[in-house]
């Protein structure tokens, strides 16, 4: 049905992949009675004797909006595209023609009840900025505060979501047709996809993402996030303070304007550490034109249309890859990568960990501040890719914009090394992983789960099988599975379970007690109550599992033969 509904899209999207000699794409995604197979062998002569990614970035940039997002965020997907497709793709201009005046009148109108002129004291007709998605003007409040507004272009969100869905049911095509789509769950892909553009088409998100960001940053006074004015936002309006100042990349004008570059590629790297180590939440689009140098030197940032979270998990799993990767321990890293990393098929662990020693071998006795860390993120990725890892979505942007955040620092200062303004973060996330108190945490939590599991197991093995049961029992073709005696199997196994979650409990108490006796970060009271509720514990449980081993014992062997 969506194939009808949208046929000519999917033919405009056919003849754009194959005017560019993509036919592998139109065939993978089952576009195939779309174009004619010459049309789809052939590299036409109007699009000229390109490179294949030459040919991908202008054939998404012809495709338009969505096309050029979907380009745009694949450019920072190291795991995915090797980086001749990333460096092209990392060309692609989110720019349009302007919106006409006449219909920027009528959104205001629509939007704030009232014509720009009587909102607004000086609303400047003509955009700062045009781009796929919306554009920016320059205007000035009642009370003589500059501003900029953006404005959303009319039928972006229908024609966005157009190719939302049809970006879905080519991916779910391609998974079935193409075994590379399948091992790179295209499918999850295109929705985590949709969710990030979807989030960037609602200027409210925007502004609330921004004044998250100045609540982080409130104690901060090197840094600016412009002020959101309520009143005059929606979701298709978004009004915001105006920032001035010089682009980071312009280092003639900081050099004239009397601005220290080495202390400001410092500042700008804390700012990046802060976002990543302390808040959890990133700017995730920190390009240089997101970034002004105001003439006080304040950093300030602009567009929070796309963003990041590190929750708790993700946070922990990356000090886990931390602290590997400062123990140089090829067998830690290989595991941090496997427990990072999302696979769609089973992985050589022990390709992947002679990789991994391989990579490590070439950075061996050097310090952190010697090390360039967007080659040794580069080589993450290179492995990640060879052998189909994907990252989580958060862990890929961070690390491309701690990629970022190096260039930027080098540009500004020849000597920067972003490794040494790290470390310290680093070290603290590492720190506090290794803390008795978090250590009690999850000993806690990991109770809490394996109990549940437990708990629930009895009656997901008994919905299981009843499932087998019924849905095998209406194929008489196939095989038949009967289970006699299943109250007391079911039994058993619940017996045999609560004697694994004991067991488990158990050996993590003795883990962590053990973590607690080599601390010297608690005090001795402390430590001595923490110690003596541990052992009780750990003691009752041993206690119950002798009991119930000799007691299971007896009962065995009065079992009728």
């Amino acid at each position: 049905m969506a194939v009808i509904t949208h046929r000519a899209r999917y033919t405009e999207i056919a003849q754009v992949l194959s005017r560019h000699g993509l036919g592998y794409l139109i065939a993978v995604a089952g576009l195939d009675r779309r174009v004619p197979l010459y049309r789809r062998l052939v590299v036409p002569s109007e699009v000229g004797d390109l490179a294949p990614p030459v040919h991908m970035r202008l054939a998404l940039e012809e495709l338009g909006a969505t096309f050029v997002k979907l380009g745009q965020i694949l450019s920072t997907r190291p795991d995915l595209l090797p980086p001749e497709y990333q460096m092209e793709l990392a060309k692609l201009h989110d720019a349009a023609p302007p919106i006409p005046g006449e219909l920027v009148r009528e959104v205001i109108s629509e939007e704030l009840g009232c014509a720009p002129e009587d909102v607004f004291a000086r609303f400047e007709m003509v955009p700062l900025a045009a781009a796929s998605i919306g554009q920016a003007h320059a205007a000035t409040l009642a009370d003589g505060t500059e501003v900029v507004v953006k404005i959303r272009r009319p039928g972006v969100v229908e024609q966005v979501e157009e190719d939302l869905e049809i970006l879905g049911n080519l991916a779910a095509q391609a998974d079935r047709r193409w075994p590379a789509a399948n091992a790179y769950d295209l499918v999850a892909l295109v929705d985590e996809f949709s969710t990030t553009l979807r989030g960037e088409l609602d200027y409210l998100r925007e502004g609330r993402n921004a004044e998250r960001f100045a609540g982080n940053f409130v104690d901060d006074p090197d840094v600016h996030i412009p002020r959101v004015f309520w009143a005059t936002s929606t979701s298709r309006v978004l009004t915001l303070e105006r920032l001035r100042g010089l682009k980071v990349s312009d280092t003639v004008g900081l050099e004239e304007a009397g601005i220290d570059r080495r202390l400001l590629a410092e500042r700008a790297t804390r700012v990046t550490a802060r976002m990543i180590f302390e808040h959890g939440f990133f700017h995730a689009d920190p390009h240089p034109g997101n970034l002004f140098i105001e003439p006080d030197g304040r950093i300030g940032l602009v567009d929070f249309g796309m963003v990041g979270t590190l929750d708790e998990d993700l946070r922990d799993r990356l000090g886990v890859l931390l602290l590997a990767v400062a123990r140089t321990d090829a067998d830690r890293i290989t595991s941090a990568l496997l427990g990072l990393g999302m696979a769609t098929r089973s992985v050589d662990r022990v390709a992947l960990q002679r990789d991994v020693k391989a990579f490590i071998r070439r950075y061996e006795g050097r310090s952190l501040g010697e090390i360039k860390v967007s080659a040794v993120v580069n080589e993450i990725f290179a492995v990640m890719r060879r052998h189909r890892l994907q990252l989580p979505r958060e862990l890929v942007l961070i690390l491309k914009m701690v990629v970022m955040t190096e260039g930027m620092g080098s540009r500004l200062d020849p000597q920067f090394q972003l490794g040494s303004v790290l470390r310290p973060y680093a070290e603290q996330l590492v720190a506090e992983r290794l803390s008795p108190v978090l250590l009690v945490r999850r000993l806690q939590q990991a109770g809490i789960e394996v109990a549940q599991l437990g708990v629930e197991l009895p009656e997901l093995l008994r919905r299981l099988v009843r499932t087998l049961d019924r849905d095998l029992d209406r194929d008489k073709s196939q095989l038949n599975i009967r289970i006699d005696n299943l109250d007391e199997a079911v039994a058993r196994i619940e017996k045999i379970g609560n004697r694994v979650i004991a067991g488990a409990i158990t050996a993590a108490l003795i883990d962590g007690l053990g973590g607690l006796v080599a601390s010297r970060g608690a005090g001795r009271k402390t430590l001595g109550a923490i110690y003596a509720t541990g052992a009780g514990a750990t003691g009752t449980l041993a206690a119950y599992l002798g009991w119930t081993g000799l007691r299971g014992g007896r009962k065995r062997r009065q079992l009728p033969r």
